[in-house]
């Protein structure tokens, strides 16, 4: 079960990515009081809390629908997160929300940045509902998915927390701090990955 939980987290933690996170949100609440910053990060972990269980609980019978098999899916997920794993070590994923964040703020419109693009897609993100999916998929029994369950939660625990705390956070650790953090995510992402895409391709041929 601690395994499970350990490597759950750490899988989630890496995908939701918090100290990624943290120096966009502050940068598109620049103009927001403390308790508006408050507020939308509280509203953006319970949105994406509500997609991601939804794809946890019933992203199985979903592709069951669409007659997918889980295999096939383990290593179309484990592409994914490699993907993202590269992305994050050259730093294209930040430059990504970076440029999103600065179109959004352009905007004077849109002020409220908790749905769209803090939830979607920053935190419940394709690569997050895959990662969601796969641990779900790996859990036997009810006990194993409330573990999974539990990783999940604390994850967007801490996202929320690193969001209301991003404006402090960021002046303390400094933006290469940050850089190397989100270096060494991708790094361990991709060998999750790499583990999803061996596991698929196992079960698939059975080897």
């Amino acid at each position: 079960m601690i395994e499970l939980f350990i490597s759950a987290f750490v899988t989630l933690f890496v995908v939701i990515d918090p100290p990624g996170c943290a120096p966009i949100y502050a940068g598109l609440t620049k103009g927001a009081t403390s308790a508006q910053r408050r507020i939308m990060a509280i509203r953006a972990a319970v949105i994406a809390a509500i997609i991601l269980l939804v794809f946890a609980l019933f992203g199985e019978a979903l592709l069951g629908a669409l007659h997918i098999e889980l295999d096939s899916f383990r290593i179309a997920g484990g592409i994914m997160l490699f993907w993202i794993a590269l992305e994050m070590v050259f730093e294209k994923r930040t430059q990504r929300r970076e440029d999103r964040a600065e179109k959004i703020a352009a905007d004077p419109e849109i002020e409220d940045v908790s749905v769209f693009p803090m939830a979607m897609p920053m935190l419940a993100g394709p690569g997050a509902i895959a990662a969601i999916m796969l641990l779900m998929n790996t859990a036997q029994g009810l006990d194993q998915s409330l573990v999974v369950l539990g990783a999940l939660a604390l994850v967007l625990l801490l996202t929320m927390l690193a969001l209301i705390a991003a404006g402090p956070l960021m002046r303390m650790l400094g933006t290469r701090v940050e850089a190397v953090i989100t270096r060494l995510l991708g790094v361990l992402l991709a060998a999750l990955a790499a583990q999803y895409v061996i596991d698929g391709l196992r079960g698939a041929f059975g080897i």
